[in-house]
């Protein structure tokens, strides 16, 4: 060994770790780099993460300093162990990407995880065919091989063997003299990454700690949010996420043997909600927005039978959130959370009413983001799914218009006791995606009068929106068309509204702040929330018509709804309480309603000196 000075010693510990580790460090630096480029989307504007090069390098000099530490003998089993999870991690990761054009995701392991033996099989059969070794697959397969030759060059190029000792020998000895050269370059690049990683690490920290899955989506949703850049990061948080997604299924299935029905009445024959997605409720023309975006809806009003509301917030402005909320008992407010009361429609079916669920965002498909998978875990997990429906859709749609389809395939089998559940795409961005291109009304000239502060890309992704809207309209309406001749009552609320370039906000979708203000409480909230009703029913239930009508201006946060169809319903149960039931003399109107759980939406209302009925 070449003498060191005291300092250059102390600076060669720096090199030390990848010193001990060369091979490991090398290769599963590089092989983190081309998966990511291997994996890198399609799409116009896709890049690779920005501190890729630097977070990789902490990474993986993290993981040889673990292995540092570890005795000789134990190092060596631990990096051979390294290999076949980080190996395994990748190339299911660039598998997937390949095949369904997603990474590893939380919805993916949990098929897996419902994936039996003869399922498994035929997968492989189908899948795993020899043009996979020509995709991206092909090229960390030839990365492995390159690596196993290297590690194995002494005994797979026998004959070359004392040339190879003698330029193994060489590197050594090159390593030896330059080691506080190679420890000082180490040390800045440690501390460089230790800077521009900070955040990320910062995130992705409060990412795997998160209680719940809807936490998790809740971070995601953050422009900042973290960044999971490598394959075994993608593996580690999906089976995190499951993990926490089974503690909340245990409770679900707990409430669910709970479940009494003391009575029913069957009030309302067919009931019928419509869970819109992404609608803002100041550009329905319903609420009075200056493009005529909803005709069919106007009309219905005119004639009568739809009765909206005035005053209606959502729990949350995040999709997963507020199907939690909305399906489960538990409101905002009471003990316990929303996974430890049953969902409403296994106490109609326990009621005798035959539940239909028909969804067009979910159902389970490996190509699912987080927030898909928050939403639908607990729907689609299969002894809960049995539970609550009857009967549900097998396949999405690319428009709304598929759902009719699918109610006019089951309708035939329906019992005289329904409650159908739509869940539309409905506004759901990219708002270009949400209509045919038949169904187009407005273009960005439309809105040159009307909104001259806009340039012509916000006018044309607003046209989008409000074409979006329209095409809704005629959905809805044809939902009601089929319950026009049955003794029906039909709900319509979306998730939560929808920022589209509202006065100088100069943004589109949604603002996951944790802070609400007014404006935000206004645009991604409020939103449209009407009934209708047959004519047969009006005339069959003149109280119930009645009562809709006197509550049209009252307070109402969608977490409560489901005390409001339980009332429809007849349900008799300990679960309803008059207190929430928006149709009830006994409503507390007065409830506090805190979106997100935390902010009061009246108090930031009457700050604002805003009047909800205007």
């Amino acid at each position: 060994m070449v003498n060191l000075t005291k300092a250059g010693k102390v600076v060669s510990v720096l090199f030390r770790p990848i010193r001990l580790n060369g091979m490991f460090f090398v290769t599963m630096y590089f092989l983190g780099i081309l998966a990511e480029v291997i994996t890198l989307p399609h799409t116009r504007n896709a890049h690779l993460y920005s501190n890729l090069w630097l977070e990789m390098f902490l990474d993986v000099y993290f993981a040889c300093v673990v292995l540092a530490v570890l005795p000789d003998k134990v190092r060596k089993w631990a990096r051979r162990l390294a290999y076949v999870v980080l190996y395994a991690s990748t190339l299911s990761d660039v598998f997937c990407f390949v095949k369904f054009n997603s990474t590893l995701t939380p919805t993916m392991l949990l098929l897996v995880g419902e994936t039996d033996a003869r399922e498994a099989g035929e997968f492989l059969r189908s899948y795993l065919s020899a043009d996979i070794l020509l995709s991206g697959v092909g090229w960390i397969v030839l990365f492995m091989l390159v690596h196993a030759l290297v590690a194995l060059r002494c005994v797979v190029f026998r004959h070359w063997r004392p040339v190879l000792l003698k330029w193994q020998s060489g590197l050594h000895s090159w390593l030896d003299r330059t080691q506080p050269i190679l420890g000082l370059a180490a040390g800045i690049l440690l501390v460089w990454s230790c800077i521009t990683s900070a955040h990320n690490k910062t995130e992705t920290f409060k990412l795997m700690t998160a209680p719940t899955v809807g936490s998790e989506e809740h971070l995601l949703a953050l422009p900042d949010h973290a960044c999971l850049f490598t394959s075994i990061q993608r593996l580690a948080f999906s089976i995190k996420a499951n993990q926490v997604a089974s503690k909340q299924l245990g409770k679900l299935m707990e409430a669910s043997e709970k479940v009494r029905v003391d009575s029913c009445s069957y009030r309302s024959p067919y009931i019928v909600l419509i869970i819109g997605e992404s609608y803002a409720k100041n550009h329905s023309s319903l609420y009075g927005y200056f493009m005529p975006d909803t005709p069919r809806q106007l009309s219905m009003e005119k004639r009568g039978r739809l009765v909206k509301f005035n005053d209606v917030v959502s729990p949350w402005n995040l999709t997963s959130f507020v199907f939690k909320n909305v399906f489960s008992m538990h409101v905002t407010g009471a003990k316990g959370e929303w996974c430890d009361y049953p969902l409403f429609p296994q106490i109609f079916r326990e009621a005798g009413y035959e539940v239909t669920f028909l969804t067009n965002q979910f159902l389970p498909k490996a190509k699912e983001a987080v927030y898909d998978f928050s939403g639908g875990f607990f729907l689609n997990h299969p002894t809960l799914s049995r539970k609550l429906f009857d009967i549900r859709n097998t396949s999405l749609h690319t428009y709304d218009e598929g759902l009719l389809a699918d109610y006019d395939s089951l309708s035939t089998k329906m019992k005289p006791h329904s409650l159908v559940i739509f869940h539309l795409i409905g506004q759901h961005v990219n708002y270009h995606s949400r209509y045919p291109r038949s169904q187009r009304h407005y273009t960005a000239d439309d809105y040159a009068d009307k909104r001259p502060e806009l340039n012509h890309y916000q006018r044309r992704v607003l046209s989008d929106y409000d074409n979006s809207i329209r095409y809704n309209d005629s959905i809805v309406y044809q939902i009601c068309r089929r319950f026009e001749n049955k003794d029906a009552i039909v709900i319509y609320m979306p998730d939560h509204g929808e920022e589209c370039y509202e006065g100088t906000r100069g943004f589109f979708c949604r603002n996951h702040s944790s802070e609400i203000d007014y404006p935000l409480a206004h645009y991604e909230f409020e939103i449209p929330f009407w009934i209708w009703c047959s004519h047969s029913y009006a005339v069959k239930h003149p109280d119930v018509f009645r009562e809709i009508v006197n509550a049209r201006n009252r307070r109402f946060m969608t977490d409560a709804l489901p005390h409001m169809l339980l009332y429809l319903a007849g349900i008799s149960t300990p679960y309803y309480n008059e207190r929430y039931d928006l149709l009830s003399p006994n409503y507390d109107e007065n409830r506090p309603r805190l979106l997100k759980g935390v902010t009061d939406y009246d108090r930031l209302r009457r700050e604002a000196g805003k009047n909800p009925t205007k």
